[in-house]
C-alpha cells in the first residue's frame, strides 16, 4: 500500500489497514467497470459515499452510517467485479472479501459481523445507489433498474454525489466524511444491538 503497509489477503490484520489507503485506492476503482458518463469514473469511494447518505437518512447511529461508508472497503485492494463475475468465482472471492470486510470493520471500531439489521439497511442503501447509478450513469431504463435493484420509493441522494467527479476530490470528501462519523461512533454510548 502506499502507506508502506502490507496486507496479507489471506490473513488481513486490523493493525494493516489504514484509512488513506482506502480513500485512495477506492476513489481511482471504478464502478460498472467504468461504463458510465461523464469525464471522470464513478468511482466506488463516491458510491460509498451515496450508500452512506442514503444509511444516514434511515438510521441517525453514527456506527451504523460508518458501516456503510465501508461497506465496499475491501475493494480497496480486490478491485470493484460486477455481480455475475463475482458468482462465478464463488466462495474463495467471497472468503476474501468478508475476511477483509471483518478486518476493516474491527479496524474501525465496528463489530467484526453486522447485526442483521444493520446489514439489511446497508445492503437495501447498496441497491438503491445501483438504481440511481443505474438510471443516471450507466444507460439503464427505470424499468430495467428497478429490476435488477429496486424502487427508490422516495429514497433521494445530493445530486452532487451522482455527478462523476475526480478521483482526488472523491478520496478527500471520503476521508473527511470519515472523520466525522469516526468522531460520532466514538461518542456513542449505545450498545451494539442493531
Amino acid at each position: 500500500m502506499l502507506s508502506g503497509r502490507r496486507l496479507d489477503l489471506m490473513d488481513p490484520s486490523p493493525l494493516d489497514i489504514e484509512l488513506a489507503d482506502i480513500a485512495h485506492g477506492l476513489a481511482r476503482v471504478a464502478r460498472w467497470n467504468g461504463q458510465t458518463t461523464g469525464e471522470h469514473a464513478f468511482s466506488v469511494a463516491q458510491h460509498s459515499l451515496v450508500v452512506e447518505q442514503l444509511v444516514a437518512a434511515t438510521s441517525k447511529d453514527a456506527r451504523w452510517q460508518l458501516a456503510a461508508l465501508l461497506h465496499d472497503a475491501p475493494e480497496y485492494v480486490i478491485g470493484d467485479m460486477i455481480s455475475p463475475f463475482k458468482s462465478v468465482l464463488g466462495a474463495g472471492y467471497k472468503a476474501i472479501e468478508s475476511r477483509l470486510q471483518r478486518a476493516i470493520h474491527l479496524r474501525f471500531g465496528l463489530p467484526a459481523d453486522l447485526p442483521a439489521a444493520t446489514a439489511r439497511l446497508v445492503k437495501r442503501a447498496d441497491k438503491l445507489s445501483a438504481y440511481f447509478e443505474a438510471t443516471l450513469l450507466a444507460g439503464f431504463t427505470v424499468q430495467e433498474a428497478e429490476t435488477l435493484f429496486c424502487r427508490p420509493d422516495g429514497a433521494t441522494v445530493d445530486p452532487y454525489l451522482l455527478r462523476p467527479l475526480p478521483a482526488g476530490e472523491v478520496e478527500a470528501l471520503y476521508i473527511e466524511r470519515f472523520s466525522t462519523l469516526d468522531t460520532l461512533a466514538k461518542g456513542a454510548a449505545v450498545p451494539v444491538s442493531g
